[in-house]
């Protein structure tokens, strides 16, 4: 699998999420709809942020997180106003959600369906791909290859829950919504929350992170000691962006400027070896070793 996803990686490491831990691990940023929320977040994942939708970030209240990383490559012009293009990869028949998006869908334009092996999804122009499949593992890989250097953002669509799963996708930047823990309004909203560098990670999604991190043999020690390098102000700032706020929501609870946070982030970063919010945000929790993913 590629290297911490070609698509997004660390520009803004501090944008990332959202959301103060919801249990569910929106994650941040306005990106969401429903689902919005904000951001990544993970394990719980909470997150809080208050501006997405249902799921919305903003509110602790949602259980998805999306964290933010870096944002894809000419995800800029894909912006609410036009409506969002849309590349589904999946087995026929195997979509769950046929009446998704709802003709109002405030974010998505336009859906094309395609099959393995994706034929035609290097020239489909999608802002961002979702991938429904039943083995991520072995699916995500295939779509890497079959993506080429398409710089789309990825959301993971599975009935599996399993932290091995979750973390593997994960580290490769893509969004992760398990089967039954999310609605169609969180699944529009994760995709807007992917043009703009955010990772949205379901409920249950962000609790198999957390899991995976708490099982790793002397997680707690070496986590501990890694944290003891941050100051104060970015353990704060890193337990926010771990819940998947995002720079912006992180500087409105803390009392700080938005530069003031992306400044501190890049402080972080430096401190535990990381490329960006992604590589953070699985040191903090643990779920990680400290080399390089």
């Amino acid at each position: 699998m590629r290297s911490p996803r070609h698509v997004r990686t660390s520009k803004h490491g501090s944008a990332q999420h959202s959301s103060s831990q919801h249990g569910s691990a929106q994650h941040s940023s306005s990106q969401h709809g429903s689902a919005q929320h904000s951001s990544s977040q993970h394990g719980s994942a909470q997150h809080s942020s208050s501006q997405h939708g249902s799921a919305q970030h903003g509110s602790a209240q949602h259980g998805s997180s999306e964290y933010g990383l870096s944002q894809p490559v000419g995800s800029a012009s894909a912006t609410p106003s036009r409506g969002l293009s849309v590349a589904l990869a999946c087995a026929q028949g195997a979509w769950p959600h046929h009446d998704w998006p709802a003709p109002d869908d405030p974010y998505v334009r336009r859906v094309l369906h395609l099959t393995p092996p994706y034929r035609g999804l290097q020239d489909s122009g999608a802002d961002v791909v979702v991938l429904r499949c039943e083995d991520p593992s072995v699916s995500f890989a295939e779509l890497l290859k079959a993506m080429g250097d398409m710089s789309a953002p990825v959301i993971v669509v599975t009935p599996r829950r399993d932290s091995e799963a979750v973390v593997e996708a994960f580290r490769g930047g893509a969004g992760y919504l398990v089967e039954g823990d999310y609605c169609t309004c969180m699944l529009s909203s994760a995709v807007m929350a992917a043009t703009v560098g955010h990772t949205y990670l379901s409920p249950t999604a962000c609790a198999a992170l957390r899991d995976a991190a708490q099982g790793m043999p002397g997680n707690g020690q070496a986590t501990e000691q890694l944290r003891a390098l941050l100051s104060p102000r970015e353990r704060q700032i890193m337990e926010l962006l771990s819940t998947g706020l995002g720079a912006q929501e992180i500087g409105l609870r803390l009392t700080l400027s938005e530069k003031t946070v992306r400044n501190n982030l890049s402080n972080i970063y430096a401190k535990l070896d990381v490329r960006g919010s992604t590589e953070a945000v699985l040191r903090w929790l643990g779920a990680t070793s400290a080399v390089r993913v």
